[in-house]
């Protein structure tokens, strides 16, 4: 078997970031992990992954996608691997093994591959002050909406996990309250998006100008990833 880095599924939110990882895996001629696109959300995961069928024991999953920065340390385009996630005082880790041989297998190429401690939240932190009172009180670097639901079901189920997401939004910045946007299987809904990305126009501009360079980071860094960087 080819020495390239095992992992059995990736899990990337629906949407864009499942294309920009599917894109990064086009023309890939090895063997390449099943794709699988997420619903947005804690509670559309979680009840995603208890009907899953596609994992077993001792399988290797790599969460993907995007995040938001909690910290000036960390602004867009930025590449940031999980140590650990925290909800509610409560934190699973990532396993550490299988992300010690991510880093190894892409800090070579990526002098900027930041190790970070992550946030999960059950609603967008869309305001730049929440955003860095929670990394200051919390000790969080990045937040997103799927990191610690998908470990902690991950860990209980014995399945190595790591995660590997790109800043798309940095702590200086509102952008706009998506949350009603957000339906309650984790899809988006097309007018209430419309409708918050038009109260808020520049905060708006700023977001998806800031997702457009960390999805192509995103299409890039799964590219590189399984293009035959090996592990030593």
């Amino acid at each position: 078997m080819p020495n390239f880095l095992p992992i059995n599924t990736i899990l990337v939110p629906q949407g864009a970031e499942y294309k920009a990882v599917c894109r990064g895996l086009s023309g890939i001629t090895i063997s390449i992990p099943t794709i699988v696109a997420i619903p947005v959300g804690m509670k559309p995961l979680l009840k995603y992954l208890q009907q899953a069928q596609f994992l077993t024991p001792k399988s290797r999953v790599l969460v993907m996608g995007i995040c938001g920065s909690l910290s000036d340390r960390y602004t867009v385009g930025d590449i940031v691997l999980y140590q650990d996630c925290i909800y509610q005082e409560k934190q699973q880790e990532c396993d550490r093994t299988f992300t010690a041989q991510l880093h190894s297998a892409l800090s070579t190429q990526h002098s900027a591959l930041n190790l970070v401690n992550s946030l999960t939240s059950d609603r967008v932190i869309w305001s730049a002050a929440e955003k860095r009172h929670l990394g200051k009180t919390l000790a969080a670097d990045v937040v997103d909406m799927e990191g610690f639901t998908a470990l902690e079901f991950f860990n209980a189920a014995e399945v190595s996990v790591a995660m590997l997401r790109i800043v798309s939004d940095d702590c200086q910045h509102n952008i706009p309250d998506l949350t009603p946007a957000i339906n309650s299987d984790g899809s988006l809904n097309p007018f209430p998006l419309a409708i918050a990305m038009l109260r808020q126009p520049f905060a708006a501009t700023r977001l998806i100008r800031g997702s457009l360079i960390a999805l192509k980071v995103l299409e890039q860094v799964t590219n590189r990833l399984f293009s035959g960087n090996r592990l030593e």
